[in-house]
């Protein structure tokens, strides 16, 4: 998993200019708003409000923001958020996995093949890729004051499966199974979590030229900038190449 952890590093990275900051701010936005319509404004019952919140804690979003957004989302006229993926190619080959949340799917779905198309690539039909992805939680937690050996063997006790250091930051990888349980963990630990998703891990990945895989990047940075996008996965091989030419 270590070149899947290595794009989540370069994604923080990149996440620190005001353009991404933004960004991130839109997406934690609308993940508190799917939060609060599935499980209620109260975070104290509601884990998955718990980690939108520590999201966005994470980008630095400010809690007036997290406040309004959660008032937002409980009123009772508030527009519906959909959640819908698309699947498809980019060039060369390389699957790409999309997870959106939007109010209007013709636009999103719109978007989405234009992006595809303009760059090179085809949108497959639902369920297409899926099989090529393995559901994982993900958590990216900054090392501090850390031990790193006591640490690993602590959260490997609690169901991680894999933990790597990427230079300031744990990322620990856990079963879909196992994403409450480590998020539990986690909080009966007092660990502040930057970021808690599920992602979609590939089971295999694709290993390019430098010059191809960069036209890959370029299609995943512009679905990162697509405002109903709230996930991107790829099986793209992230080489030490392509790492040093994107930090």
């Amino acid at each position: 998993m270590s070149g899947h952890s290595k794009w989540a590093t370069i994604k923080r990275k990149k996440a620190a200019t005001d353009a991404k900051r933004s960004r991130a701010f839109t997406k934690v936005l609308k993940e508190i708003g799917i939060a609060v319509a599935q499980g209620g404004p109260d975070p104290d019952s509601n884990p998955s409000l718990r980690m939108a919140i520590s999201n966005g804690k994470g980008v630095n979003l400010p809690k007036e923001n997290i406040e309004r957004a959660i008032k937002k989302a409980s009123d009772k006229d508030a527009a519906a958020l959909n959640e819908v993926t698309y699947e498809g190619y980019a060039p060369d080959g390389v699957a790409i996995f999309l997870e959106c949340t939007t109010d209007n799917i013709n636009r999103t779905v719109s978007n989405v093949r234009s992006i595809f198309t303009r760059l090179g690539g085809t949108l497959g039909t639902n369920g297409s890729l899926e099989f090529m992805f393995d559901r994982k939680g993900v958590f990216t937690l900054p090392v501090n004051d850390l031990d790193e050996d006591d640490f690993t063997l602590e959260v490997i006790d609690a169901g991680a499966e894999d933990v790597a250091r990427e230079g300031d930051v744990f990322i620990i990888y856990t079963s879909y199974e196992d994403f409450g349980r480590m998020q539990k963990k986690l909080e009966e630990m007092k660990i502040e979590v930057e970021n808690a998703e599920l992602h979609r891990i590939p089971n295999n990945t694709k290993q390019l030229e430098l010059d191809a895989s960069k036209k890959v990047i370029r299609m995943i940075d512009s679905f990162e900038e697509d405002e109903d996008v709230q996930n991107i996965f790829h099986n793209l091989e992230m080489t030490e190449d392509l790492v040093n030419e994107l930090q």
